[in-house]
């Protein structure tokens, strides 16, 4: 057997357990075209990987997915059903802790749905792996990339920009049919979340309190988005629903982080209007925002006047809270909110 097989035999592999369990040797000889000798030599390295567990009589084996666990299918985005493939092709075939699945189902759907319905794409390839520690989901298509879907729908010239409004959440370029909640929610869920599309790439991490920062891009078109949640996570759904909910009961998405590092350069200076007017834009479908200065080590006048006094004195409803703040940044925001 080559690695080649190999590899290619783990995207199918647990699906074709859960189903042929009693006879997986002859599902494989007959899906490949392997000879028997082959075919258990494969068996056999596939349970030593962990990709299988066996138990039955050495003449009679019954085999069942084993500690890895892997699905990959590819779908033609004309007419999916994102709940579909998960309830037919996914779900069925993993043992996730009940909290952790119902976040993978949650990033799942959601993530489906944006390349059905945003992406312009003409397929999607889904891939959900399970470790001893892990679940990884990993979808990616070959659509025109979330960034430039950003950029062309809100009249913005940068990714760094549009980086910027997804962060926000809340951002959709079809409001009529979504809430800008999925891509957003499903990154908040995530232990390791990183976007990719079109030479461009974002991460984060849930460790790391700086949030969302530049990582290195895949050369290729389209939107791929991984996420992994570790298997002992604590974290649950309706619990980051609910941290993102002034009343904290998960139901009203209404309050913000924007992450003033996503709209400069390390060792620049917000110093424009223009800037802050970037900041405040959409923030009016907030009740509250913090606006986060981490990583922020100088700004001018010119900023903190049209966001805390100019955009503050036209928008009273919305509560702005800068967090993250050095001494001279907190005394700037002092004198705008008092100019």
């Amino acid at each position: 057997m080559t690695r080649l097989v190999f590899d290619h035999l783990t995207n199918w592999i647990t699906a074709a357990a859960s189903e042929h369990s009693h006879d997986l040797a002859g599902h494989i000889e007959e899906r490949t075209g392997a000879s028997h000798r082959a075919t258990l030599a494969a068996l056999k390295r596939l349970i030593e990987a962990g990709w299988l567990a066996r138990s039955g009589t050495s003449r009679r084996p019954v085999f069942a997915p084993g500690a890895l666990r892997q699905v990959v299918r590819c779908y033609t985005l004309h007419g999916l059903q994102e709940d579909l493939p998960w309830q037919r092709d996914f779900a069925p075939h993993f043992a996730l802790p009940k909290h952790v699945e119902r976040m993978v189902q949650h990033g799942f759907t959601e993530l489906v749905n944006n390349a059905a319905d945003h992406s312009g794409g003409s397929s999607v390839t889904v891939s959900l792996r399970q470790t001893p520690t892990h679940v990884q989901l990993l979808v990616s298509d070959d659509g025109c990339g979330v960034f430039d879907k950003i950029c062309t729908a809100f009249q913005l010239e940068d990714t760094q920009h549009a980086m910027l409004e997804l962060s926000k959440g809340r951002l959709t370029s079809a409001p009529d049919a979504h809430t800008g909640r999925g891509l957003f929610f499903s990154s908040q869920l995530a232990d390791v979340f990183d976007i990719h599309a079109n030479n461009t790439a974002y991460q984060r991490r849930a460790w790391e309190s700086s949030g969302w920062k530049k990582g290195r891009a895949l050369p290729r078109q389209g939107s791929s988005i991984y996420m992994a949640i570790a298997l002992n996570t604590t974290r649950t759904l309706d619990g980051i629903m609910q941290a993102w909910s002034i009343q904290g009961d998960g139901i009203e998405f209404d309050q913000t982080r924007v992450q003033l590092r996503l709209l400069t350069t390390e060792g620049q200076a917000l110093d424009s209007r223009a800037a802050a007017r970037r900041v405040g834009s959409r923030l009016s479908t907030f009740r509250r925002a913090e606006i986060d200065f981490d990583g922020v080590t100088d700004v001018g006048h010119g900023f903190t006047d049209e966001l805390f006094r100019v955009f503050a004195k036209a928008n009273p409803q919305i509560e702005l809270v800068p967090v993250n703040t050095s001494p001279r940044i907190e005394a700037l925001v002092r004198s705008a909110r008092a100019g």
